[in-house]
Protein backbone atom coordinates (compact mmCIF):
# COMPACT_ATOMS: atom_id res chain seq x y z
CA UNK A 1 0.00 0.00 0.00
CA UNK A 2 1.50 3.85 -1.09
CA UNK A 3 2.46 5.60 2.05
CA UNK A 4 0.25 8.63 0.98
CA UNK A 5 -2.89 6.72 0.88
CA UNK A 6 -3.80 6.65 3.97
CA UNK A 7 -7.51 6.64 3.66
CA UNK A 8 -8.18 3.54 2.32
CA UNK A 9 -10.34 0.89 3.55
CA UNK A 10 -9.74 -2.27 1.61
CA UNK A 11 -8.86 -4.43 4.03
CA UNK A 12 -7.53 -5.10 7.57
CA UNK A 13 -3.89 -4.88 8.74
CA UNK A 14 -1.60 -2.95 10.77
CA UNK A 15 0.86 -0.96 10.49
CA UNK A 16 2.85 -1.28 7.34
CA UNK A 17 3.29 2.25 5.34
CA UNK A 18 0.35 3.52 6.78
CA UNK A 19 1.03 7.05 8.27
CA UNK A 20 -2.35 8.26 9.31
CA UNK A 21 -5.68 6.74 10.49
CA UNK A 22 -8.28 6.58 7.64
CA UNK A 23 -10.34 9.71 7.42
CA UNK A 24 -13.43 7.56 8.77
CA UNK A 25 -11.22 6.81 11.62
CA UNK A 26 -10.20 10.47 12.28
CA UNK A 27 -13.74 11.90 11.94
CA UNK A 28 -15.03 9.10 14.53
CA UNK A 29 -12.74 10.02 16.52
CA UNK A 30 -12.80 13.43 16.92
CA UNK A 31 -16.63 13.26 17.20
CA UNK A 32 -16.56 10.81 19.68
CA UNK A 33 -13.82 12.97 21.79
CA UNK A 34 -15.98 15.56 22.19
CA UNK A 35 -19.00 14.00 22.83
CA UNK A 36 -17.24 11.92 25.35
CA UNK A 37 -16.05 15.06 27.06
CA UNK A 38 -19.60 17.02 26.93
CA UNK A 39 -20.84 13.94 28.28
CA UNK A 40 -18.61 14.05 31.26
CA UNK A 41 -18.84 17.73 32.05
CA UNK A 42 -22.93 17.27 31.85
CA UNK A 43 -22.43 14.23 34.02
CA UNK A 44 -20.54 16.06 37.08
CA UNK A 45 -22.90 19.02 36.83
CA UNK A 46 -26.27 17.26 36.97
CA UNK A 47 -25.14 15.37 39.60
CA UNK A 48 -24.05 18.70 41.34
CA UNK A 49 -27.34 19.84 40.68
CA UNK A 50 -30.08 20.15 42.94
CA UNK A 51 -32.70 19.23 40.17
CA UNK A 52 -30.54 17.72 37.50
CA UNK A 53 -30.59 21.13 35.22
CA UNK A 54 -27.40 21.89 33.19
CA UNK A 55 -27.62 25.79 32.36
CA UNK A 56 -32.03 25.82 32.09
CA UNK A 57 -32.01 22.10 30.24
CA UNK A 58 -32.75 19.15 31.80
CA UNK A 59 -29.77 16.95 32.07
CA UNK A 60 -30.99 13.78 32.35
CA UNK A 61 -32.74 13.53 28.95
CA UNK A 62 -29.62 15.16 27.15
CA UNK A 63 -27.24 12.88 28.90
CA UNK A 64 -29.20 9.58 28.31
CA UNK A 65 -29.82 11.04 24.30
CA UNK A 66 -25.99 11.50 23.53
CA UNK A 67 -24.75 8.60 25.75
CA UNK A 68 -27.09 6.23 23.72
CA UNK A 69 -25.14 7.86 20.15
CA UNK A 70 -21.83 7.51 22.31
CA UNK A 71 -22.41 3.48 22.68
CA UNK A 72 -23.31 3.22 18.64
CA UNK A 73 -20.29 5.30 17.31
CA UNK A 74 -18.27 2.87 19.64
CA UNK A 75 -19.54 0.27 18.10
CA UNK A 76 -18.92 1.42 14.50
CA UNK A 77 -15.85 3.07 15.77
CA UNK A 78 -14.82 -1.14 16.60
CA UNK A 79 -16.11 -2.36 13.34
CA UNK A 80 -14.56 0.32 10.81
CA UNK A 81 -11.22 -0.04 13.09
CA UNK A 82 -11.30 -3.77 11.64
CA UNK A 83 -11.41 -2.82 8.22
CA UNK A 84 -8.98 -0.06 8.56
CA UNK A 85 -5.27 -0.04 7.74
CA UNK A 86 -3.89 1.13 11.49
CA UNK A 87 -1.20 2.59 11.59
CA UNK A 88 2.06 2.11 13.81
CA UNK A 89 3.20 3.90 16.86
CA UNK A 90 5.85 6.29 16.22
CA UNK A 91 9.54 4.42 16.17
CA UNK A 92 10.56 6.63 19.12
CA UNK A 93 8.72 5.87 21.57
CA UNK A 94 10.34 3.93 25.04
CA UNK A 95 9.01 0.79 25.39
CA UNK A 96 6.78 1.76 28.58
CA UNK A 97 5.33 4.15 26.56
CA UNK A 98 4.30 1.66 23.60
CA UNK A 99 2.89 -0.48 26.42
CA UNK A 100 1.11 2.42 28.36
CA UNK A 101 -0.34 4.19 25.15
CA UNK A 102 -2.19 0.41 24.19
CA UNK A 103 -3.41 -0.45 27.56
CA UNK A 104 -4.94 3.65 27.91
CA UNK A 105 -6.19 3.06 24.56
CA UNK A 106 -8.04 -0.58 25.09
CA UNK A 107 -9.46 0.87 28.27
CA UNK A 108 -11.13 4.07 26.81
CA UNK A 109 -12.36 1.76 23.95
CA UNK A 110 -13.95 -0.52 26.42
CA UNK A 111 -15.03 2.06 28.69
CA UNK A 112 -16.84 4.07 26.07
CA UNK A 113 -19.26 0.94 25.96
CA UNK A 114 -19.65 -0.06 29.34
CA UNK A 115 -20.04 3.57 30.85
CA UNK A 116 -22.94 4.14 28.51
CA UNK A 117 -24.35 0.50 28.72
CA UNK A 118 -24.41 1.18 33.27
CA UNK A 119 -26.06 4.20 32.12
CA UNK A 120 -28.83 2.24 30.21
CA UNK A 121 -28.92 -0.22 33.33
CA UNK A 122 -29.63 2.04 35.24
CA UNK A 123 -32.59 4.19 33.85
CA UNK A 124 -33.96 0.77 32.67
CA UNK A 125 -33.84 -0.66 35.96
CA UNK A 126 -35.06 2.80 38.09
CA UNK A 127 -38.42 2.14 39.41
CA UNK A 128 -38.79 5.86 39.08
CA UNK A 129 -37.36 6.39 35.66
CA UNK A 130 -38.93 8.45 33.08
CA UNK A 131 -37.49 6.24 30.24
CA UNK A 132 -34.81 6.70 27.48
CA UNK A 133 -35.29 9.02 25.10
CA UNK A 134 -33.18 8.66 21.96
CA UNK A 135 -33.60 11.98 19.97
CA UNK A 136 -36.38 11.56 16.99
CA UNK A 137 -36.73 7.71 17.55
CA UNK A 138 -38.41 8.13 20.78
CA UNK A 139 -37.79 6.23 23.78
CA UNK A 140 -35.62 3.18 23.44
CA UNK A 141 -37.01 -0.21 25.52
CA UNK A 142 -36.25 -0.99 28.69
CA UNK A 143 -35.38 -4.07 28.71
CA UNK A 144 -34.80 -4.84 32.54
CA UNK A 145 -36.60 -5.38 35.30
CA UNK A 146 -37.43 -2.51 37.93
CA UNK A 147 -35.34 -2.84 40.90
CA UNK A 148 -33.81 0.22 42.90
CA UNK A 149 -31.23 -1.87 44.36
CA UNK A 150 -29.81 -3.28 41.17
CA UNK A 151 -30.20 0.41 39.85
CA UNK A 152 -27.95 1.35 43.07
CA UNK A 153 -25.41 -0.79 41.80
CA UNK A 154 -25.81 0.68 37.97
CA UNK A 155 -25.52 4.08 39.76
CA UNK A 156 -22.13 3.15 41.59
CA UNK A 157 -20.54 1.33 38.77
CA UNK A 158 -22.08 4.24 36.03
CA UNK A 159 -20.19 6.83 38.14
CA UNK A 160 -17.04 5.23 39.06
CA UNK A 161 -16.06 3.70 35.89
CA UNK A 162 -17.63 7.17 34.44
CA UNK A 163 -14.75 8.66 36.71
CA UNK A 164 -12.39 6.05 35.26
CA UNK A 165 -12.99 7.16 31.77
CA UNK A 166 -12.29 10.81 32.84
CA UNK A 167 -8.80 10.41 34.31
CA UNK A 168 -7.75 7.56 31.14
CA UNK A 169 -9.16 10.34 28.95
CA UNK A 170 -7.27 12.92 30.58
CA UNK A 171 -3.91 10.72 30.43
CA UNK A 172 -4.76 10.28 26.58
CA UNK A 173 -4.79 14.16 25.84
CA UNK A 174 -1.54 15.00 28.34
CA UNK A 175 0.62 12.24 26.35
CA UNK A 176 -0.53 13.24 23.22
CA UNK A 177 0.22 16.50 24.15
CA UNK A 178 4.03 15.56 25.40
CA UNK A 179 5.26 14.03 22.86
CA UNK A 180 3.68 16.45 20.41
CA UNK A 181 5.76 19.42 22.42
CA UNK A 182 7.90 18.58 24.92
CA UNK A 183 9.57 15.51 23.98
CA UNK A 184 13.25 15.53 22.30
CA UNK A 185 12.56 14.20 18.51
CA UNK A 186 9.18 15.26 18.17
CA UNK A 187 8.64 13.65 14.60
CA UNK A 188 9.54 9.98 16.61
CA UNK A 189 7.64 10.50 18.82
CA UNK A 190 3.97 12.16 17.78
CA UNK A 191 1.30 10.46 17.92
CA UNK A 192 -1.22 12.98 17.82
CA UNK A 193 -0.11 13.46 13.49
CA UNK A 194 -1.68 10.03 13.22
CA UNK A 195 -5.11 11.41 14.23
CA UNK A 196 -4.93 14.91 12.49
Amino acid sequence: MNATRTDDLSGPGRGSAVQRYSLTMRILHWVRAVLIIGLLAVGIAMTNSEDGSVLGFDGYHYHKEFGILVLLLALVHLVVRARSNIPDLPPGLAQWEVVMAKVVKRAIMVLVIVVPVMGYSMSSSFTQSDGVPFFFFGELPEVLPKNDKAFEVFDWLHMVLAYALLGLVVLHILGALKHRFLDKGKEDVDVLSRML
